[in-house]
């Protein structure tokens, strides 16, 4: 099992490694508020992987695939949900940097994390058509280890995506950048809604 575990690891690496929701939503939340907000955001999205992965054991992935209206709700309410994000970077970015929830803490940006993977239809689509294929047996510990290393190995890629994008965050104090990069972020995320949309059609 080990060497079928090393290639699920690396095939997990690979698709994390091209980008996705995940990916641009927290690289656009590390670049609008910072490392913190986007580390925490991070971890709400290891849950939320961690959650899909369980409830896909337990075989409820399949239904939602068997559902295919099941499927359509998840998708489109992932998408309406991005569309959301995209309004509130817009609208944050137009007041002072002092007056946008100065007191939220990371709670705020984890609880979005974990909504935004738990709506996101491609990391469940992961579960039940990427993932069977490495495994070796039909039994419920097998495939619970395996969807731990693929949660391990997104989270770190997240993370790595977060330090990254945190970087520019301080360029974005001034007023008049803030604006920019608002819409920006806004426009961004509006075309990752619209890709998610397009690329989770059945």
């Amino acid at each position: 099992m080990s060497a079928a575990l090393l290639a699920f690891a690396l095939a997990s690496l690979l698709i994390e490694l091209t980008p996705g929701p995940n990916m641009a939503y927290l690289a656009i939340l590390a670049a609008d508020r910072g490392r913190v907000a986007g580390l925490a955001a991070v971890a709400g999205v290891a849950l939320g992987l961690a959650g899909l992965g369980l409830l896909a054991v337990l075989g409820l992935g399949t239904l939602v695939l068997e559902q295919p209206w099941l499927y359509q709700i998840l998708r489109w309410t992932g998408v309406a949900y991005l569309l959301y994000l995209a309004w509130e970077a817009w609208r944050d970015s137009r007041k002072p940097i002092d007056a946008v929830d100065p007191n939220e803490g990371t709670r705020r940006f984890f609880l979005r994390g974990l909504i935004t993977n738990l709506l996101n239809p491609k990391a469940a689509l992961f579960y039940v058509t990427v993932m069977p294929g490495f495994l070796s047996t039909t039994t419920i510990r097998e495939a619970l280890l395996f969807g731990a290393v693929y949660v391990v190995v997104a989270t770190l890629v997240h993370a790595v995506v977060v330090l990254l994008a945190g970087t520019v965050q301080p360029l974005l104090t001034v007023p008049a950048r803030r604006r920019v990069m608002g819409a920006v972020f806004a426009i961004l995320l509006v075309g990752v809604a619209g890709w998610v949309g397009y690329s989770t059609a059945m």
